[in-house]
């Protein structure tokens, strides 16, 4: 798998955890961040690659510090 590819879906399977746990949908996440439902599934899925500006709205929306997204993306 290469680095990247590998990269992303660490971080969109952290998004995936904390959305889980908050029992919110991704629809309601992509409303609370301010983004499409649809980029919020390419997230999780390791299809996007998400710029600093929609990391920050994302962990706001999770209520969580941005490094939390991170963490295991090494």
């Amino acid at each position: 798998m290469r680095t990247k590819t590998k990269k992303l879906q660490t971080f969109g399977t952290n998004v995936r955890h904390i959305r889980e746990a908050l029992c919110i949908s991704q629809e309601k996440l992509a409303h609370y961040a301010g983004l499409h439902r649809t980029y919020i599934g390419g997230i999780e899925r390791g299809e996007r690659n998400p710029g600093l500006i929609n990391i920050v709205k994302l962990a706001q929306a999770l209520q969580v510090e941005p490094f939390e997204l991170l963490k295991g993306v090494k």
